[in-house]
């Protein structure tokens, strides 16, 4: 009996002293990890930090490589925005362009992500197969004939223009027919969906929209989330487009009018003012994150688990 107890204690000190071990090196490949996302976290937050300082400098202080200040230059922030009298209007196209793509990509992105993951029709996997080959194509490829494209399309409606250039329509509309990557992510997320739900449904009479809008969207909120914070961030941030297509100063964006800033002083860019005025730009997205930061974390961890 006694050689038994002795045996059980020594394979609880072995069993004890693996745990320790374990314990060890999983705190050793945790610091590790820290370290690494650390160091990411800093390359990524310097140019961010320079902005800052830049943006609080005198404008003829504003490349002397210090990082503190010698004046904090608050008045930037007001004479940014202050040299051009229609700042108030490219905030307005801005919104006006960023809520139409949010709305239109969510709307066309669900509907078509559904049509992939919760119908059956001859071809569906074919189709799908296609789509996702458009994501092959680089953006750049397709300007060219988009914009001819455009240009024949008859703007309806909007006075001074005979076509849609020079108008939102080409950075609008095309939000209407869905992202092949959005597509993508929300058909995986649906597919996680048990087909029960909605067989229930059919059972009771619902017909495929009261599916979609009562049962499957309410369920992919994380996901549509993700998706409308990327939309928001690309459309809200887009440069080409608005620069190919928007000619009219009236109907700039914020981020063509940035681009007075070059004029600012005289010819040479104002760094000071541009920094400053790319920092206000750029808070909107930054605020949308942190309110949606838990629903976007939420869907790119759970997006593609499942399925069948």
């Amino acid at each position: 009996m006694a050689t038994v107890i002795e045996e059980v204690n020594e394979s609880h000190t072995v069993l004890g002293r693996r745990t320790e071990t374990r314990k060890r090196k999983f705190s050793i490949w945790r610091l590790v990890a820290w370290v690494i996302l650390a160091l990411m976290s800093f390359l990524f937050i310097v140019p961010f930090l320079w902005m800052i300082s830049t943006s609080l400098k005198d404008a003829r202080l504003a490349g002397d490589g210090k990082w503190i200040p010698e004046r904090f230059a608050w008045e930037n922030y007001t004479e940014a925005f202050s040299f051009n009298q229609l700042w108030g209007r490219w905030w307005i196209n801005t919104i006006i362009i960023t809520l139409t793509n949010v709305v239109g990509g969510i709307i066309s992105t669900a509907l078509v992500a559904y049509a992939f993951a919760r119908l059956r029709w001859p071809g569906r996997d074919m189709v799908f197969s296609l789509v996702l080959a458009t994501m092959m194509l680089p953006g750049i490829v397709v300007l060219i004939p988009q914009y001819i494209l455009f240009s024949k399309l008859p703007a309806f409606g909007f006075q001074g223009s005979e076509n849609w250039v020079n108008t939102f329509l080409p950075l609008t509309i095309p939000a209407f027919t869905g992202s092949a990557f959005y597509i993508f992510l929300l058909r995986q997320f649906m597919r996680g969906i048990p087909m029960e739900l909605s067989e229930a449904a059919k059972i009771d009479g619902a017909n495929e929209i009261r599916i979609w809008m009562q049962i499957v969207l309410p369920l992919t909120k994380p996901a549509l989330a993700a998706i409308a914070i990327f939309i928001f961030q690309n459309a809200w941030e887009d440069f080409m487009g608005p620069l190919l297509y928007l000619q009219s100063e009236e109907l700039y964006t914020l981020q063509l009018g940035l681009r007075q800033f070059e004029f600012a002083a005289g010819g040479s860019v104002n760094w000071a003012w541009l920094m400053a005025g790319s920092l206000v730009v750029m808070m909107p997205v930054l605020i949308v994150f942190l309110l949606f930061q838990r629903f976007f974390i939420e869907g790119v961890t759970l997006t593609g688990m499942g399925g069948r």
